[in-house]
């Protein structure tokens, strides 16, 4: 239904899975609400691209947070959107399956707390006590988040544990004492970045807690997210526009007074809200509002690393659905090391998913397999866009795919044979379609050794402009949405959808 009682006018840059989320809250709250995104296709990780008349997502392929109680689910639910879903839970008894190739051992790794503890305790007996002391010690730590948990809270006051923001490498390793279970345990890199002596404990925590927990997966596509969430804007008298990038702001007394968007509209709000990388909107304004010292430390900061895509569309009935996340690695000992590239090495890692259909039968109809990937290996190509990087980036691509279906026969001798069609994409993919720096798959890198130059508040030195996104707080299909409360609360009034989304939860 309609609200027609609007109080105020915001504007969004970015369209992705941030910008959607904040528009959707502000538009409930009775916000007239305008999204710019400037690709054609809205969404950000949530959109689709088709090939061969299959569907492909680009980004959000495992869901946290959506099982029944999760932050997620109680989010969706309250805007009106988890029933116009068709979300599928993963396998309860195996919700990843981690394979190494140097000791030919293969883990199936159940979902929940007791189980999840229980089962690597029956692989390393000896290590009974230490791995439920671990997985005792990151649900603490992420007790500690009031946001995680939709907990309303004092925003001036943060107390956290001091092993919140040790290195988490060193973390694993101060519980663990087996080193090949030190490996095990952070499996998960993949899902956020993480880098030896550097990523913050409670990020390791937080992501393994989310997945522990249960995963879930889109059917068909995750577009139907973006959908969902566009469709509640416009319902409220907002509207999502794709394919009109803004290319700059009008800033005056530390006040934007217009958006301008390439295809020359302009744009005036009460208030702003900035989805994007902060450095790509720092590039739309000039404005002494942002000081020197700030825009150094935003174009100073580390991005975390990209991926390498893998796309594989299999002929009919020839490659099993598989209801789960599957890891792979080369050996013990290089899951904290993604971030090295040697091509001849690569990929140390990798991660691969059958993604699920509507009316997904026993046999899978497509493959997505990541492999991370820094920026430095594309590099080279920096300065060409999409189609246009010439024949020599087009034989280094499929070199990569090739080396990713010598690790596939390895695992399903005759893989090869069931593949119909094959493409690729790489950081620089990642890098255009949104709007990253070198294709950081997860925003700018947090080191917990200088963790003050990565993080950027929701506030801003202009007053009517906020930030959400994965650069803000936590990436990911769960920390993004959740920073989405937070920049809304930052207008509407801290605690104010927070207290909304418990109670309407709360009588259903």
């Amino acid at each position: 239904m309609k609200n027609d009682n609007i109080q105020n006018t915001v504007t969004v840059i970015g369209g992705g899975l941030g910008g959607l989320f904040v528009a959707a809250f502000l538009s409930k709250e009775g916000y007239r609400v305008t999204v710019l995104e400037k690709n054609k296709v809205i969404g950000g990780g949530l959109q689709t691209f088709n090939r061969h008349g299959v569907s492909f997502e680009t980004g959000m392929h495992l869901l946290g947070g959506m099982r029944e109680g999760g932050a997620l689910n109680k989010i969706c639910r309250y805007l009106g959107i988890y029933d116009k879903m068709d979300i599928r839970d993963t396998d309860h008894d195996c919700m990843d399956q981690i394979t190494y190739f140097s000791d030919e051992k293969t883990y199936r790794v159940p979902e929940g707390r007791e189980a999840f503890a229980e089962y690597f305790a029956s692989e390393f007996p000896s290590e009974r006590d230490n791995i439920h002391a671990y997985v005792d010690a990151i649900y603490k730590m992420v007790d500690e988040i009031d946001f995680f948990y939709l907990r309303p809270n004092n925003e001036h006051v943060y107390t956290h544990s001091e092993e919140f923001m040790w290195p988490a490498d060193e973390f694993v390793a101060h519980y663990i004492k087996d080193p090949k279970l030190r490996d095990l345990l952070s499996y998960m890199n993949p899902m956020f970045g993480g880098v030896k002596g550097k990523t913050p404990t409670y990020i390791h925590a937080l992501i393994n807690v989310l997945y522990i927990d249960g995963p879930s997966r889109f059917a068909v596509n995750s577009q139907q997210m973006a959908d969902a969430l566009a469709d509640i804007i416009s319902q409220n008298g907002g509207a999502v526009i794709g394919g009109d990038k803004v290319v700059n702001i009008d800033i005056v007394d530390k006040m934007i007074t217009a958006l301008h968007t390439q295809n020359g509209n302009v744009y005036s709000s009460d208030y702003y809200i900035s989805a994007i990388h902060p450095f790509e909107m720092l590039k739309m304004t000039d404005s002494k509002a942002f000081s020197k010292a700030f825009r150094d430390r935003i174009a100073e900061a580390p991005n975390s690393y990209s991926s390498f895509c893998a796309y594989f569309i299999f002929k009919p009935d020839s490659f099993p659905f598989i209801n789960h996340t599957c890891y792979c690695q080369q050996d013990y000992g290089k899951v904290w090391n993604y971030a090295e590239y040697d091509a001849e090495d690569w990929p140390r890692g990798f991660m691969y998913m059958t993604p699920c259909e509507k009316n997904q039968g026993k046999y899978a109809v497509k493959m997505v397999v990541n492999a991370i990937m820094p920026y430095s290996a594309v590099e080279r190509w920096s300065d060409t866009s999409t189609g246009k990087r010439g024949e020599e980036y087009d034989e280094w691509k499929q070199w990569h795919i090739n080396k990713i279906l010598d690790r596939m026969e390895i695992l399903y001798p005759g893989f090869s044979d069931k593949v119909e069609y094959m493409f690729g994409s790489s950081p620089l993919t990642i890098r255009d379609y949104y709007d990253e720096p070198e294709g950081a798959l997860y925003g700018m890198f947090k080191d917990c050794n200088n963790i003050a130059q990565s993080q950027v508040s929701i506030y801003t030195k202009v007053r009517n402009l906020f930030m959400t996104g994965q650069n803000i707080n936590l990436h990911g299909f769960c920390g993004v949405p959740l920073t989405a409360v937070n920049t809304a609360e930052a207008i509407v009034g801290h605690n104010v959808i927070l207290n909304k989304i418990n109670e309407y939860n709360a009588s259903v």
